[in-house]
């Protein structure tokens, strides 16, 4: 009696599961991509608003030297 071990005939439907993960994965990568891009965006904003911040406070203290003097 012979023994057939599964790899001398591969896996039924391997190739279509490559296919479908394939496809999922284009579906899936722009979804991807646009939350990172989102992410980057928000991250960028609240440093620029940091950054701003910054900037008035330093003004502000600019203008308290002028105004006394030194």
């Amino acid at each position: 009696m012979l023994v057939a071990l599964p790899a001398q005939f591969g896996v039924p439907g391997g190739p279509e599961l490559v296919i479908i993960m394939l496809v999922l994965l284009l579906l899936a990568a722009p979804v991807a991509l646009g939350a990172v891009a989102v992410f980057l965006l928000l991250r960028r904003r609240s440093t620029l608003e940091e950054r701003i911040a910054e900037l008035e406070s330093e003004v502000d203290r600019l203008r308290e030297r002028v105004e006394n003097g030194r």
